[in-house]
């Protein structure tokens, strides 16, 4: 029963599937039922707040007036303002540094001296003190035309800063040369590796070696290392060098006395007329072992000091403030005012010691065996000349004065020998020059 009632159901089911479709024919999509067309609403008319709205648009295009456009001339004038006023821009932007350098040049004009300056040893060439080295090395290179040997020795000094590295390799150098002068019969000894690692270490990375090594009497050559069957790059001593192992030893003695060589400090000697303002000093940086910056923070910090002054404080404090003020300075402008007014002017190391100070005066005087003293600011006589002007208190600038031994001068008194007019060279008096 079960069976005939499923026969009739699906007899039922492919009556009601639609026309039949064979394999072949491609399949059709199913038919949609038409849905009825909505009817369209109506379209509603504007309210009358709109309809208001809508007319005083209207209203206000029609009251406003249209633009006119620029004429020509109009324009014209317009880019010919433009034009002067960019022209005026400019102008203004080419004469502010005209402003810039009179400024500098006025208070150029009113330091007490224009810089720091040293004296090239080898040329006699005077230059500011950031031009120092720039000058070394133009001489020191110059000089390799003349003297080849003292010019490498002269280079391998100087511009190697660290001092134990130029020891350990001089004395590397010295043994090389000390064991051809002594065994120049061995051939080993006049050959040297420049891969080894002791020439590397010590001797390769100094400046002026290489060039010292080819001055007295080296060349460089590839030669085949024994038992590695390979090449390296040797220094080898030409064999005309044999007959000369004198001058390979003075060599060898000149490199290992000699000291770098330093630009000697200019002490721009200065005679001043008698003056007020012999007192008075006006400093470049260039005295300073500060930025501009540090040296105003310290100005503006010298208002303690007088809250300082009335601390109890320790003497290892005192000299702990004390040695930091003297590190301050690098140079300092001193000032020696005669009896008869006059003012000698010179520029010193601030470590220098005070005798420096006095073989400098006793040099600028016509005759240097007459006796004197020194007394700084307060009228304490300089009597330690051993003493540096950093720790006399004499940095960065002073005015000292001199006073001649009495007695002496009581027996040139005495003796009515016409006295010059002033103590000082006539060279120095005929570049007098005033405050």
């Amino acid at each position: 029963m079960r069976k005939f009632f499923q026969e009739i159901k699906a007899d039922l089911k492919f009556k009601t599937a639609g026309p039949g479709q064979k394999l072949s024919e491609p399949s059709r999509a199913p038919k949609e039922k038409p849905r009825p067309e909505a009817a369209p609403k109506p379209r509603r008319a504007p309210t009358d707040e709109a309809q208001m709205a809508a007319a005083a648009a209207l209203a206000r295009l029609e009251v406003k007036p249209k633009g006119k456009a620029p004429s020509a001339s109009q324009e014209s004038i317009r880019n010919q303002v433009r034009k002067e006023l960019m022209a005026e821009a400019a102008a203004g932007v080419k004469e502010l540094p005209e402003e810039e350098k009179a400024q500098e040049e006025e208070g150029a004009a009113a330091l007490s001296v224009s810089g720091v300056y040293f004296i090239c040893p080898l040329t006699g060439v005077v230059v500011r003190k950031d031009q120092k080295e720039k000058q070394l090395r133009e001489a020191i290179e110059a000089y390799f035309s003349v003297d080849p040997v003292a010019a490498s020795i002269m280079e391998i000094h100087t511009f190697n800063k660290d001092r134990e590295k130029v020891r350990l390799g001089v004395e590397t150098v010295a043994k090389y040369l000390d064991n051809i002068y002594l065994h120049p019969e061995e051939e080993k000894y006049r050959k040297i590796k420049l891969q080894n690692k002791v020439f590397q270490e010590r001797i390769s990375c100094l400046e002026g070696t290489h060039r010292f090594f080819q001055a007295v009497g080296f060349e460089t050559k590839t030669l085949p290392v024994p038992g590695q069957g390979k090449e390296c790059r040797y220094y080898v001593l030409k064999e005309e060098m044999l007959s000369r192992l004198e001058e390979l030893k003075d060599s060898k003695e000149q490199l290992l006395s000699s000291e770098p060589l330093r630009a000697r400090l200019d002490r721009q000697l200065r005679v001043f007329q008698p003056s007020p303002e012999a007192a008075r000093f006006e400093l470049p940086n260039d005295f300073y072992n500060l930025t501009a910056e540090e040296i105003k923070r310290e100005q503006r910090l010298r208002t303690e000091a007088v809250e300082k002054a009335s601390m109890l404080r320790t003497r290892a404090m005192r000299e702990k403030e004390e040695q930091r003020e003297m590190r301050k300075y690098n140079y300092t402008l001193l000032r020696v005012r005669f009896p008869d007014g006059y003012i000698l002017q010179g520029t010193f190391y601030a470590r220098e010691p005070v005798a420096e100070l006095y073989s400098f005066v006793r040099g600028a005087l016509r005759e240097d065996w007459l006796p004197f003293e020194l007394l700084a600011p307060g009228g304490l006589k300089l009597t330690e000349e051993n003493l540096a002007f950093n720790e006399c208190g004499l940095v960065p600038s002073a005015l000292l004065s001199l006073s001649w031994d009495a007695g002496v001068m009581a027996d040139i008194a005495a003796a009515g020998e016409e006295q010059p007019r002033s103590p000082l060279r006539p060279e120095l008096l005929a570049g007098i020059q005033t405050l």
